[in-house]
């Protein structure tokens, strides 16, 4: 049986995002509710906390330092930790308050690929790329929650989730030029168990999702079969990434907003940091690139 640990019991709001930057041994996440971001020394429990003047729901590490944030309007960077985030790109979700950059994964190439989140539900969600010179590009619309972004190891399969339809897609994708293929369903989730949320592939080219609602993150097959569930003591867990010195740690990251009083009272721990150890290493973190 797998041991879940409670990495960090410091409970937030909406815990998305965790990524682990090899170079300083160390996890970030993102609370999307709290404008947060948070950096995490696991040798020695250590946490520090960022907040900023909008929500950030996804972030890459930059090569030449710092990160690519993705925020309520659209992107932005920050040259190091203490600096203040700086517009790039397209503002593409301005004037738009139900919406908000939700889930991103770098490319091979450096690439940063961004989904959108729609608080109404009414389908004006997207998936964008935005590009080392600052162009944002609509790849996918007609979404209410993009989540999971995730690449295979060898760059030329991407794996993307619609959230709400409980629905885990997978696309041929060529990094030189950056094109989707025609997408298909990986994996169709029941009503009622749980839906994808985030997700990360291991260095076998099998993909974890964590499963909102569903209280379990799983690891699927390159062919879309279930291997593996991982149960947690919260029911909402939202990111599944791999750290530590042999990518072999999986971070969990999960919510406790939008549950009842008696659901907080039965899991105490919703919104708090987990981990596991696997036995087959994730892939690391690809940076993205400015030209």
């Amino acid at each position: 049986m797998t041991q879940v640990l409670v990495e960090d019991d410091t409970v937030a709001l909406l815990g998305e995002a965790p990524r682990w930057h090899v170079g300083e041994r160390q996890l970030y996440w993102v609370d999307i509710a709290a404008s947060a971001l948070h950096r995490y020394d696991p040798l020695t429990g250590k946490r520090d906390t960022r907040t900023f003047a909008e929500p950030v729901g996804c972030f890459a590490f930059v090569r030449s330092g710092g990160f690519v944030l993705g925020m309520r309007e659209g992107f932005a960077l920050l040259d190091d930790w203490a600096s203040d985030p700086v517009p790039f790109g397209t503002p593409i979700l301005r004037g738009l308050s139900d919406l908000r950059l939700n889930d991103g994964r770098t490319d091979s190439i450096g690439r940063f690929w961004a989904g959108s989140y729609d608080g109404q539900k009414t389908g004006r969600a997207a998936l964008y790329r935005l590009s080392g010179e600052g162009t944002v590009d609509k790849v996918v619309g007609d979404m209410m929650t993009s989540n999971g972004a995730a690449f295979s190891p060898d760059g030329r399969t991407f794996y993307h989730a619609d959230t709400p339809t409980h629905a885990i897609r997978q696309f041929p994708y060529d990094p030189e030029t950056a094109q989707l293929g025609e997408g298909r369903i990986f994996h169709q989730f029941p009503a009622g168990r749980g839906r994808p949320d985030g997700g990360s592939v291991d260095a076998e080219g099998c993909y974890w999702s964590a499963l909102y609602d569903g209280g379990r993150v799983v690891r699927l097959s390159p062919a879309g079969d279930i291997l593996r569930e991982i149960a947690l003591p919260v029911s909402r867990p939202t990111m599944i990434a791999f750290g530590g010195d042999d990518l072999c740690t999986a971070f969990v990251t999960s919510a406790r907003q939008g549950l009842s009083p008696e659901e907080l009272l039965a899991q105490p721990l919703a919104g708090a940091l987990f981990s596991f150890r696997v036995d087959v290493p994730g892939l690391p973190e690809v940076d993205f690139v400015l030209r």
